[in-house]
């Protein structure tokens, strides 16, 4: 029907018999009786997958896991403000550190501001200029493929926590919702990673069972070039196995793809005010903006990819006949 709308440029209840017809669908009115019945039949079910905020959860215990320090407000910026503005308890699980994809420019940066600190504060300047010297001495005669030292790796991974910080903070939340795994199996120093096991999955264990959410939000885009996100949803699903009470999942997409709006379960609508804030999260993420260490195969920001993605859902809702939104997040519950 979808197929048929966009292919005719035809609104969903203006579909005609005569072009089920010409487009091989007349079994479609043998089924339903009518042209109008199967147009109001999948009118009200797209409609039916609008969510807006006052049909979101609230006061819930909800923990959204995020396989980088950015997937969660690049995915579900969206829905995550509005889930705050609904009093839901909000925990955002960053499952890797993500270090491997922070450029050693911004390593000799940050230590260089921590030298400028030290001297212009009177602090403690010896240890500072020891791990310096130390940083510096490794980033000079790095070659491509080489693992980090220890102290790179720590300046990495702090570098994305703060940024992830920033970012939820932009939408409402504070540092105290934010819990960072770091699962043992992305800490390879490569970008090859060990399998999912029995520790990964009992990290995420003790969060669910610590945290009792109702509503976990899970990466479902698993097309990420290194597969982590597809290595990080293995590891939930091992942690939920065999929980007494099993929590809700609400698959969502955004950095490499989105749910098309005949699989999603729920279309949320996002206004230009909640994108905009939305995409501002995502620039809190300065290490991966303007050129990220792994950016698939499309060339795009972020956040440029982002913003097509959810005015084009919405969009085409509009083209369809329904309700005219400013863009749409869409997710896949399970």
């Amino acid at each position: 029907m979808v197929w048929l709308s966009r292919t005719t440029k035809t609104a969903i209840l203006k579909l005609t018999q005569r072009q089920y017809a010409e487009h091989q669908l007349s079994s479609l009115m043998a089924r339903y009786g009518s042209a109008g019945e199967v147009n109001g039949h999948v009118f009200n079910a797209l409609g039916a997958k609008i969510k807006g905020r006052s049909k979101l959860p609230i006061g819930k215990r909800i923990v959204c896991f995020s396989p980088h320090p950015d997937d969660d407000v690049i995915s579900m910026g969206g829905i995550l403000r509005k889930l705050v503005l609904n009093g839901n308890h909000i925990t955002i699980a960053y499952m890797t550190s993500g270090n491997i994809a922070v450029f050693d420019h911004d390593v000799r940066r940050y230590v260089d501001f921590l030298s400028r600190l030290a001297r212009d504060r009177h602090l403690d300047e010896s240890a500072i200029e020891t791990m310096r010297e130390r940083v510096f001495t490794f980033l000079a005669s790095k070659h491509p493929g080489d693992v980090d030292i220890p102290e790179v790796q720590d300046i990495k991974r702090i570098i994305r926590e703060s940024e992830a910080i920033s970012g939820i903070e932009t939408i409402g939340l504070t540092s105290a919702a934010a819990c960072f795994l770091n699962l043992p199996f992305y800490q390879t120093g490569k970008v090859r990673k060990d399998p999912i096991g029995p520790a990964d999955v009992a990290i995420v264990r003790a969060l669910l069972e610590v945290t009792a959410p109702d509503i976990i939000f899970v990466a479902g885009d698993l097309s990420d070039p290194h597969g982590t996100h597809r290595m990080c949803k293995e590891a939930i699903e091992g942690a939920l196995h065999g929980l007494a009470s099993r929590p809700e999942t609400w698959l969502y997409r955004g950095a490499w793809q989105e749910w098309p709006i005949t699989e999603a379960t729920w279309l949320v609508p996002i206004s230009q005010d909640e994108l905009r804030l939305k995409i501002q999260a995502i620039f809190k993420h300065q290490s991966q903006k303007d050129s990220a260490p792994f950016p698939g195969q499309d060339d795009r920001e972020f956040w440029q990819r982002v913003e097509a993605r959810n005015k084009d859902t919405a969009t085409l809702l509009d083209t369809l006949g329904l309700a005219e939104y400013f863009a749409m997040e869409a997710y896949v519950v399970v």
